[in-house]
């Protein structure tokens, strides 16, 4: 539970503190990486995780093993409530939310003190916190994470990133490929669909997951326009699992899997969750070797290290 902010610290203490797999600089780097990306950005940290660890398998266990268990919880529940519409209107979803709290203040307060080391990044994330909190827009994400590489790089901050560079078993012409798929991919997702088959879902969330800066949250209005505000779903039944994947671990996205399975059975669901994730994928592939690249460059790195820190 807890959202990005609950996964990150997780993934902190599992993977740099108990396993060593990565360094905090690395570490940083990843979460950096994926912040810049469109689409769920723990998801893209524990797929890079695996990416890093294991290559192409590595990030299919990965991902696989961070987003099975909610993806399923969520397509059964979208399966039941047609059976059973009740079931989504008991308290028991309101209270099982309220233990996010206490997960994500523990994991902020974690990552805080290996990503804000000194007093300049310590202000700008109070500071990008404070605006994100006043105006929760995307493009409001995307000017604080512009401005944190400006001030970063103007202020010649140093990145700790130098201490162990982040290697990326990436060569060859696949980036490229997995660029060219994603563009091409969001275009074909622009195509008129019957609203409710499987194309229509695949597309509805491709755009969302390939458009969409943030995370689950930020997701939550563009596809509230898709299913509800188009009539093919009921603004009850988006509540309701929308309700429950916030009170369910792992990913938020997965709640892609309730609309698709309540859309089209199993297979909707099915096609809903890789759909949803897999712009973000082809994106975290096609932009490692640029980050390898970015990195090299002190100015480069200076502007990174006002980024990292982002909450």
């Amino acid at each position: 539970m807890g959202r990005p902010a609950a996964h990150l610290g997780f993934f902190h203490d599992e993977f740099v503190k108990r396993r060593r797999w990565l360094s905090d600089s690395a570490y940083g780097e990843v979460v950096a990486l994926c912040q810049l990306l469109p689409g769920p950005a723990s998801s893209q940290v524990g797929l890079t995780i695996g990416f890093l660890r294991g290559h192409y398998r590595g990030a299919f266990a990965a991902w696989l093993g961070f987003t099975l268990p909610s993806a399923l919880i969520m397509i059964s529940f979208a399966l039941g409530l047609s059976a059973w519409p009740e079931a989504g209107s008991g308290g028991w979803i309101h209270g099982l939310k309220l233990f996010v709290v206490a997960v994500v203040a523990q994991a902020v307060w974690q990552m805080g003190q290996s990503l804000c080391p000194d007093r300049p990044r310590t202000a700008m994330a109070l500071l990008v916190a404070v605006s994100l909190l006043v105006m929760g827009e995307t493009w409001m994400q995307i000017l604080a994470l512009a401005i944190a590489g400006a001030v970063g790089s103007v202020m010649q901050l140093r990145s700790s990133a130098a201490s162990e560079l982040l290697h990326v078993p990436l060569q060859s012409r696949k980036p490229a490929l997995f660029a060219v798929a994603f563009a091409v991919l969001l275009l074909v997702s622009f195509l008129p669909q019957a609203t409710g088959s499987l194309g229509w879902i695949a597309t509805e969330m491709y755009r969302a997951g390939a458009l969409v800066f943030g995370g689950g949250h930020v997701v939550l209005p563009w596809l509230q326009e898709g299913f509800v505000a188009s009539g093919a779903m009921a603004a009850d039944t988006f509540l309701a699992g929308y309700g429950l994947a916030q009170a369910m671990p792992g990913p938020l996205f997965s709640f892609s899997g309730f609309l698709g399975g309540s859309q089209a059975g199993a297979i909707g669901g099915v096609v809903a969750v890789i759909a949803v994730f897999l712009p973000g994928t082809l994106l975290v592939f096609a932009g490692l070797p640029l980050w390898s690249w970015l990195r090299e460059h002190r100015r480069a790195r200076s502007a990174l290290a006002g980024v990292i820190l982002l909450p």
